[in-house]
């Protein structure tokens, strides 16, 4: 039985993991002005361009999801008891879109991940290439974090839909 306290955990749960993503942005950008500005060498200068990008994208998104989890939150408990037809019409698909945007955003990850990899082992030992050897290394370590975090998202996104299909099945 689909209840309120399923639409508090999914969204109380979203606002968290949406800290883990500012946090994650947060340390990328200071660990990229470190490597660049302090370390210094052609590696870390490399290194520091992922960190910067996908820290950049990961401290926006983190923080922007972060800000509208709340009011996500109270208006889908509030439609639950008051108007639960718009779960049916809005919310429903809201996270079928949510959904679909995941299938895009494992393959990118992925993909970045397998050039990461590529790079790094492509240039590794190549002396004169070390800065393409560094964006390689973080490009692909920074993937697989967003893409580890997206699975977990994307869990939890699989039964709260289940949920509110089960609950939509339900109005008349």
């Amino acid at each position: 039985m689909f209840t309120k306290a399923d639409i508090e955990k999914y969204f109380i749960a979203e606002k968290q993991e949406s800290l883990l993503f500012v946090g994650v942005g947060i340390a990328a950008l200071v660990l990229a002005v470190v490597f660049y500005f302090v370390c210094k060498t052609p590696f870390y200068k490399g290194a520091a361009i992922p960190l910067l990008l996908v820290g950049l994208l990961l401290g926006v998104v983190g923080f922007n999801v972060y800000k509208r989890s709340d009011n996500d939150r109270a208006r889908n408990v509030y439609a639950y008891d008051m108007n639960p037809a718009e779960l049916k019409t809005k919310e429903i698909p809201r996270m079928v879109t949510v959904m679909k945007n995941f299938i895009i955003y494992r393959y990118t990850e992925l993909f970045l991940a397998i050039i990461g990899i590529v790079l790094f082992f492509y240039f590794r030992t190549n002396a004169a290439r070390q800065f393409w050897c560094g964006v390689g290394c973080t490009l692909a370590i920074m993937a697989l974090i967003a893409l580890a975090a997206d699975y977990f998202a994307e869990k939890r996104g699989k039964v709260y839909i289940n949920g509110l299909q089960d609950f939509a099945g339900q109005i008349k």
